[in-house]
């Protein structure tokens, strides 16, 4: 890590410094309370029934044998759902239960609340349910050809991109096909959450998510409330990456709690979290890239393909980011790009880390290293030679208003020296401690990767962050909505505060529906520009409120107030108060912070749709035995661009886990998904890295260009990390071995050798 320095994190940090987190030290010792760890006297426990089927239609159900086991206190059905029985996250096409049509293996049939999680087990297994197994709908290429699966119809969103002279053709041109596997968030704190009825027939939910305003919105519907008698506050939330931004067992936790009166809990299982959330969506990606004999980008051709599963979920903002994003952070003056996501009897696919851009980034930069191959050219130099600049134009004619140092995180990452020690240890080998790689037979690659996305919300939408400051007795109050879900906001928003009002002690309320308005989602590396920046805000019109008060009553201009470290001092020398003084009386400011206007994709997926963009490069060592299929990433080096850095503690924890997620993608982690069926729904057998599989990961710079416009000049920097690195492990393995690799991840048997007879 050469270019960043990490120097002890200070007490009362400000921007630009270290800050320990508040949460680090509870989280380590085992007492920072989880959304799992909540408990309320007389509480019930809750459960759900889920289809073992992918698709099919149920014929009979019959819940009489469950009411009856002692210590049940409900047993709930889709006729049991006090609102409407549907809800999304962008538009409403999921039932809370089903009906009658079962879309995908997990959908929820039935809840339970009883005395104890064994009576709820119990009385789960005892609930009669008749099924007319369908036929499945799990090929995404016959989506479009085939019966609908929903009365919305198969197609979530097509875009049809158009950029350009349609009529370029390119003296070199290189095709190819790739797919990219379903993978799953796979955080560690399950989901889980407590709901209370409340005393005006409402209801009070803690849990664990990502958006509290979208979810208060869902279940209100779903209850048939209004909004402000469903209160939800942010329970302490273990991992999230996308997959918390859907509701899973908010409404029915609350439909319980309402029909018993009582407290209930739910945590599902990790079996039950692989059915009850949504995962990144598998895509298959045809590529055509054209090039003149120099290396200079002519024309990208390409039609991609989504499997959204059952339900849109955020499928057709994930759509427009692969279709938007599509060709890398290259100048590419024509293009023709089909994006298409559709509904199979899948798994149900949303969020994740990275948001479409990873599975595009397998391809564009796959493509990228066969032209370099087609023209003799070296891999970096196509790269920075048609790479991105400001003043340039995406592929949707967006002209890049901010910065855009891309050849920059190329050009540090392609040079940074390796610190990569070889090692006699046989853990250093491919297959770690079975010790089955022939050092003689192990073939090293090395190779770079390059990838980008948009930050915040794009095409139109109305994305905004609400924020109270409260500023009493020299303690500072913040009250925000943002999610906590590991991004650091709570680190931030302190750093932040110190930086505008000068103040030591920094709290942060709860996150809670009642008091403050949305923050919107922890998603789109958004929160640092939003929620910081509407935080900024609130403190600078409190500083302002404070500033004026103290110019009226000491007759003295504003302009010559200072406020630093905890005083105000008039710079005319004519006195200096402390802020604990001064602010006897609250002052406060409530605030809403949005962004440039954004505007949807035409026709031909032209306009101005993002806000801003951030960029990543990365390069990986890997060592295989390709007789044996064996890889191990033995180095990960990365270069990122971050605007400004605003903790450089907490950013090194971004690369090195969004760089963990990608090198898990590239070599271990799929949903295994057969005729609609999940086939590997459990840690054993769905594979994570862990610390024996991570390589080092060494910063070959943080590229520190302020950005126009945002909170500070900072970029969100939690995806990028995990867009480029897995097409960097991928195409190392590539060099390593020769061969094609154009599925991901990759597996033993697209490696090894078999030698015929």
């Amino acid at each position: 890590m050469s270019d960043v320095k990490i120097k002890t994190p200070v007490s009362s940090p400000r921007i630009g410094e270290s800050a320990p987190r508040p949460d680090g030290i509870p989280k380590v010792n085992g007492s920072f309370a989880f959304s799992s760890d909540l408990w309320h006297k007389n509480m019930l426990w809750g459960g759900t029934l889920r289809s073992p089927f992918p698709s099919a239609r149920i014929t009979r159900l019959d819940i009489t044998e469950a009411l009856l086991i002692d210590g049940v206190q409900a047993v709930l059905t889709h006729e049991d759902v006090p609102g409407q029985n549907l809800y999304g996250l962008e538009h409403a096409d999921q039932p809370v239960m089903a009906e009658e049509i079962i879309r995908y293996e997990g959908e929820p049939v039935a809840i339970v609340a009883a005395d104890h999680p064994e009576t709820v087990r119990r009385a789960l297994n005892a609930i009669q349910v008749e099924y007319e197994a369908m036929k499945p709908l799990t090929d995404p290429e016959l989506a479009e050809e085939t019966d609908f699966i929903h009365p919305d119809g198969n197609l979530i969103r097509r875009i049809n991109l158009r950029h350009g002279d349609q009529e370029v053709q390119g003296e070199i041109q290189v095709e190819g096909i790739y797919e990219v596997g379903m993978q799953d968030q796979a955080f560690l704190g399950l989901e889980s959450g407590l709901a209370v009825p409340g005393d005006d027939g409402g209801v009070e939910l803690y849990i664990s998510t990502q958006w509290l305003h979208a979810d208060r919105s869902q279940v209100a519907s779903c209850l048939g409330l209004e909004e402000e008698r469903v209160r939800i506050t942010l329970a302490g939330v273990g991992g999230a990456f996308g997959a918390r931004e859907d509701l899973s067992l908010h409404v029915h936790l609350c439909m319980l709690a309402m029909r018993t009166n009582r407290p209930v809990k739910m945590i599902y299982s990790r079996e039950e979290s692989f059915h009850g959330h949504v995962h990144r969506h598998p895509a298959k990606m045809w590529y055509r890239h054209h090039a003149d004999s120099k290396g200079n980008l002519l024309r990208v051709e390409a039609k991609l393909l989504l499997d959204g599963g059952a339900y849109a979920s955020s499928s057709g903002a994930v759509i427009a980011n692969a279709t938007c994003f599509a060709a890398g952070p290259y100048r590419i003056p024509s293009a023709d790009i089909e994006g298409v996501v559709v509904r199979t009897n899948n798994p149900p696919c949303g969020a994740m880390r990275g948001f479409g851009a990873v599975q595009t980034c397998v391809g564009h930069e796959a493509q990228m290293d066969k032209l370099a191959n087609a023209l003799n050219m070296d891999p970096v130099e196509i790269r920075i030679k048609n790479a991105l600049k400001p003043g340039d134009k995406l592929l949707t004619g967006q002209t890049i208003s901010g910065t855009a140092p891309v050849a920059e995180v190329i050009q540090t990452c392609a040079e940074h020296t390796s610190t990569y020690q070889e090692s006699s240890d046989p853990m250093s080998l491919p297959g770690g401690a079975g010790r089955t790689a022939d050092p003689e037979h192990i073939s090293r690659g090395e190779a770079i990767a390059v990838g980008f996305k948009n930050l915040m919300f794009s095409e139109g939408f109305d994305d905004f962050s609400s924020a109270l400051c409260q500023l009493e007795n020299g303690v500072a109050t913040i009250t925000c909505a943002c999610a906590e879900v590991g991004q650091g906001f709570v680190t931030l928003a302190q750093q932040i505060t110190r930086e505008i009002l000068g103040v030591e002690e920094v709290v942060l309320a709860p996150a809670a529906t009642e008091t403050v308005g949305s923050a919107g989602s922890t998603s789109a590396s958004r929160q640092t520009w939003m929620s910081g920046g509407a935080v900024q805000k609130a403190c600078e019109e409190v500083r302002v409120k404070l500033l004026e008060k103290l110019a009226v009553e000491h007759g003295v201009d504003i302009e010559s107030l200072v406020l630093v470290d905890g005083q105000v001092t008039s710079l005319n020398e004519e006195f200096t108060i402390s802020l604990e003084e001064a602010t006897s009386e609250s002052l406060e400011a409530r605030v809403e912070y949005r962004h440039a206007p954004t505007f949807p994709l035409d026709e031909n997926g032209q306009g101005d749709a993002h806000v801003s963009f951030a960029f990543s490069a990365h390069k990986a060592v890997v060592d295989v035995d390709p007789e044996l299929g064996l890889v191990k990433v033995v180095e990960l080096i990365t270069s990122q661009d971050v605007g400004r850095l605003l903790n450089p503690l907490q950013a090194v924890g971004q690369l090195e886990g969004g760089a963990a997620q990608g090198l898990g993608l590239a070599v271990m982690e799929e949903v295994l998904v057969t005729e609609g069926n999940i086939r590997n729904a459990s840690f054993t057998d769905y594979l994570i890295p862990t610390a024996l599989d991570m390589p080092p990961v060494e910063i070959a710079a943080i590229i520190e260009q302020p950005e126009p416009g945002a909170p500070f000049g900072a970029k969100g920097i939690g995806e990028p990390p995990a867009i480029s690195s897995t097409a960097a492990v991928v195409a190392a393995i590539r060099e390593a071995t020769d061969l094609e690799l154009p599925r991901v991840p990759v597996r033993f048997t697209d490696i090894v050798s078999v030698e015929e007879d």
